[in-house]
């Protein structure tokens, strides 16, 4: 099964490429409290579709660039 993310496009200045930040919680393991983070992910956009501030879904996939490991799949609703 293919790992799936949900998140939003923060950067699409490069062509073909988006920089989608995905973001989760996790409690602190000293205090217990619950803690914001987020992750960047580059994301494959073969035709330039989405822009910033768009919720989209990625899916993982073979490497296409050094960075690049992720490719949109659709944008979410």
């Amino acid at each position: 099964m293919e790992k799936m993310k949900t998140g939003v496009v923060v950067s699409d200045k490069m062509d073909k490429t988006r920089v989608v930040e995905v973001g989760w919680t996790t409690r602190s393991p000293l205090y217990g409290k619950v803690v914001k983070r987020s992750s960047k992910f580059y994301a494959h956009d073969e035709k330039n579709e989405t822009h910033v501030g768009d919720k989209v879904k990625i899916v993982q996939t073979r490497p296409i660039s050094n960075k690049k490991r992720w490719k949109i799949y659709k944008k979410a609703s």
